[in-house]
């Protein structure tokens, strides 16, 4: 029996999704060389550019779901094609007629928990602040310096919530007046519009606006790259400009004021992982590595992809939330990276760049993997300055 694509009843608003870009592309291929994906199997953005253009169902329902919207396609591109654009254009469509690939199937019921709970784990909206219960955190009130936006993961997943206990206690330690919104605060949205959930979105979006609003809120400090990117971006669409600063930026504020002094010794031989959303997208490619600089004893090399070039970990795009099959994950050759320049520690600043790396470091231990006996450790940026931080305290 002959069978029909799930494409093919909805190509002509596939077409309209894609527009035109098509007849931008040159053909060079250049996006296909630098995606991440062709490290791991085989996969052409290019080919959907062009399929999207002229609403061809011949288009694979798996490849629609596959980018992670790391950037580096548009950042090689020589005729301005939007590559990420038109792709996400097209999860608007296929997320309409539910046409999910087996690796989605948990995107719409993420969307309903974003709507109903402001995050994707479903987690109860007052456990919010749970991770900071035995920090004497305060509520934001207007005047404050910093309004801490902390984040979904950095508020549920456990792994994260150590990072957010860490940023807290550094600031604490530098006497920062700040206060966060607890269980006022939502999803940023970045991630569910890039798999196609508008709708989802400009929700999140608006709850969070006026939430900041309400309460005077003049500068956001986030641990997040995408939520940096999207209040910094994306959010401007909804008519408000917000002062956001990613927590990289702030600490090195707080350092050139005097008010920060990270001096104590971390041995460690380290490198860092660019976010794709902090560095590629929003060029912030100094701070981290100044930081990790000042800290006596810290020896900082590169891995072979960084900074521009730098390798997504996979978790972009609503990546996080899909499944990825072993033998695919960007985060295994992360890992390898960082081991063939000898690093005992892989630094980074975004969660899902965090979880990506711990599953990989877990599964190669799991599987038995001689390369990784478990030395290699994985820390946000936070993590290691508390480390130096304590390490000075405890010298004194």
């Amino acid at each position: 029996m002959e069978t029909v694509s799930p494409l093919t009843e909805i190509a002509e608003e596939i077409r309209r999704a894609g527009g035109e870009a098509y007849k931008f592309c040159y053909e060079c291929g250049k996006c296909d060389v630098v995606c991440p994906w062709n490290r791991v199997t085989k996969f052409s953005i290019r080919k959907i550019v062009r399929q999207a253009t002229f609403g061809l169902p011949e288009i694979e329902v798996d490849d629609i779901w596959r980018c992670t919207t790391c950037g580096s396609c548009p950042q090689q591109c020589p005729r301005g094609v939007e590559q990420i654009e038109v792709g996400v254009a097209v999860r608007r469509v296929a997320s309409e007629y539910e046409v999910f690939p087996d690796a989605a199937q948990t995107l719409p019921a993420i969307g309903s928990s974003l709507i109903n709970h402001g995050n994707p784990m479903g987690e109860d909206r007052s456990k919010r602040a749970d991770w900071a219960s035995d920090l004497a955190v305060k509520s934001y009130a207007e005047g404050m310096e910093i309004l801490y936006f902390v984040g979904c993961y950095y508020s549920h997943d456990p792994r994260n919530m150590k990072v957010a206990v860490a940023t807290t206690k550094v600031l604490q330690k530098a006497d920062v007046d700040f206060g966060i919104l607890g269980p006022a605060e939502n999803c940023c949205g970045e991630s569910i519009r890039k798999t196609g959930n508008e709708e989802a979105f400009k929700k999140l979006a608006r709850e969070n606006i006026k939430a900041f609003i309400d309460r005077g809120v003049k500068r956001i400090l986030v641990s997040s790259p995408h939520c940096y990117h999207t209040f910094k971006n994306e959010y401007s669409e909804f008519i408000v400009h917000l002062e956001v600063v990613h927590v990289s930026q702030y600490l090195r504020e707080l350092v050139e004021q005097g008010r920060l002094e990270i001096s104590g010794q971390v041995a460690k031989r380290v490198t860092y992982h660019d976010p794709c959303y902090l560095g590629r997208h929003n060029g912030v490619f100094d701070q981290p590595r100044e930081l990790l600089g000042m800290m006596p004893g810290l020896e900082l090399v590169e891995m072979s992809d960084c900074k521009e070039k730098s390798l997504c970990c996979g978790g972009g795009g609503g990546r996080i939330w899909m499944h990825t099959d072993k033998g695919e994950r960007f985060g295994d050759i992360r890992l390898a990276q960082a081991r063939e320049v000898g690093a005992e520690m892989l630094v980074t600043s975004c969660p899902y760049c965090i979880s990506n790396f711990e599953e990989s470091r877990l599964a190669l231990l799991d599987g038995g993997d001689a390369a990784d006996d478990g030395a290699l450790q994985v820390k946000d940026l936070t993590e290691v300055i508390l480390e130096s931080l304590e390490a000075a305290e405890e010298s004194s």
